[in-house]
């Protein structure tokens, strides 16, 4: 009896044992599985979608001729007594003022196996030359179709006697931060170069009201402009534009054009040479928590016309005072998300603009205009007169800063379409120099806003300072290259 009872308990054992057994294989199994999810989430390697999208990446050089100057880091100060000696040390090394050619390096890809490229608009601005190097080693000269300084893009069209390889447009509005993304590009003129990274974050705005920028990790260095992000099935989802840095190289903040925005530019600079943005003809500013609160608006939201000035708006009834909430169908957030709704909008087409008036909806039937028609309508004169009066140079945040003058373009080697305000000279001491800037420097935006003239300096100062905002903003060119720094407002 006894052995019988010994020997039932022994089997019971024994059977708890395999279970425990079972079940420890199963957790253990689950474990490898689990780490072989990982391992798949992340690639062991980008080699094979390098070898599938590297053909159609290309190295782009430039070359423009530019009348002899003194050079970037020879700025002096008429008077200064250096400035014989660098006049004269240009003669015996530089042969006088003759002009000369001077070169510039970027990257592009091909779109179509008929050989459109695009780039960067500003990789090719003022190139009298542009010649693409291909991944075999062939080269082509490229032809300029158009351009979009709006967006930073350009594009180029090669005759090749054979189909060319190329890579297709991806969908950027479904990109997610987190996925992996892979440069390449032609980074310090280094030739064909691939980094791989993550998207940090997207929708960044950061260079004027048209911009949707995707913001990657991945290495990003001047020559690498123009150049395409991909993401993991090899489509293009971003054009690789600049970068946030206190040095001038690569510190992981990279920013991309998003190809949802590319694609329409690259359609249109296709089939018209330029771009065709619809215009609505109203000045705006965001609707704040107090200003939605006097309207008796529930939430801060729309766009608040400060002023309705000639043009598609007036002439549909618009007033100053009004809220925009929809226009054309789509419900407006803030005047950056009206602004690009407006652009993308067809010229000639007549839209639905529901606006708030004295506490009550009303509809509007506005019939869009052209906006390149209207800036180059409402800028006439204007310009040259500010710069008539802006002569002076402004000392602030650590800058000294100057309108660009003929004088300057020459010995910083700009071309005739270049504008904005050249940095001559910076306290060492200050926040600016830490930052990388430095004398010969160009700041063409403040605040987002482009600015000339010492006074539009000095305004979108002050309107950050009324703003509350603790920093302002500056998109720095260094030899064509742009950067974005911001400097601590005092």
């Amino acid at each position: 009896m006894r052995q019988s009872y010994q020997t039932e308990t022994q089997s019971r054992r024994n059977e708890a044992g395999l279970w425990r057994g079972f079940w420890l294989m199963m957790l253990a199994s689950a474990f490898v599985l689990a780490q072989a999810l990982v391992a798949q989430a992340r690639p062991e390697s980008f080699a094979d979608l390098a070898d599938k999208v590297s053909p159609a990446v290309v190295n782009i050089t430039t070359s423009t001729m530019v009348a002899r100057g003194t050079g970037p880091g020879a700025i002096v100060p008429d008077g200064s007594p250096f400035e014989e000696f660098f006049r004269e040390f240009q003669d015996r090394n530089g042969q006088g003022n003759r002009p000369r050619r001077s070169s510039a390096l970027g990257s592009g890809f091909v779109i179509s196996e008929d050989g459109y490229i695009v780039t960067n608009n500003h990789v090719i601005d003022g190139a009298d030359e542009v010649i693409i190097e291909f991944f075999s080693g062939g080269e082509l000269e490229a032809k300029v179709i158009g351009t979009d300084p709006k967006t930073d893009i350009a594009l180029l069209k090669v005759e090749s006697d054979a189909p060319l390889a190329f890579v297709p447009f991806g969908d950027s509005d479904t990109a997610r931060v987190g996925d992996w993304v892979l440069a390449v590009g032609n980074p310090l003129g280094q030739g064909f170069s691939v980094s791989a990274g993550i998207i940090s974050q997207r929708n960044r705005a950061l260079q004027g009201a048209y911009d949707d920028y995707i913001q990657t990790d991945a290495a990003i260095n001047r020559g690498n402009s123009g150049g395409p992000l991909f993401n993991m099935e090899g489509e293009v989802v971003g054009v690789n534009t600049a970068i946030l840095s206190p040095n001038g190289g690569s510190i992981g903040i990279g920013f991309s054009m998003a190809s949802n925005v590319v694609t329409r530019v690259v359609a249109q600079l296709r089939d018209f040479g330029e771009t065709r943005r619809g215009w609505l003809g109203v000045r705006i500013q965001d609707v704040g928590d107090d200003v939605a609160e006097a309207l008796g608006l529930e939430t801060a939201a729309g766009a608040l016309v400060t002023d309705v000035p000639e043009g598609p708006a007036k002439e549909a009834g618009m007033q100053s005072g009004d809220v925009i909430l929809s226009f054309d169908g789509v419900d407006v957030e803030d005047t950056r998300g009206l602004v690009r709704t407006v652009g993308n909008a067809d010229v000639g087409k007549t839209v639905r603009v529901v606006v708030l008036r004295e506490g009550k909806t009303k509809t509007l039937k506005v019939t869009l205009g052209r906006r390149e028609e209207a800036e180059n309508g409402t800028s006439s004169g204007e310009d040259d007169t500010a710069e008539e009066r802006d002569t002076q140079e402004l000392e602030l945040l650590g800058l000294t800063l100057s309108p660009l003058s003929d004088e300057l373009r020459t010995q910083l080697e700009l071309s005739a379409q270049a504008s904005g305000l050249v940095v001559t000279d910076v306290r060492e001491e200050a926040e600016a120099f830490e930052k990388g800037l430095r004398a010969g420097d160009l700041i063409t935006e403040a605040g987002q806003q482009k600015v000339a003239t010492i006074a539009e300096f000095e305004a979108r100062v002050a309107e950050a300072k009324e703003a509350g905002r603790k920093s302002l903003l500056l998109l720095v060119r260094r030899a064509g290259e742009p950067r974005f720094v911001a400097l601590t407002l005092e």
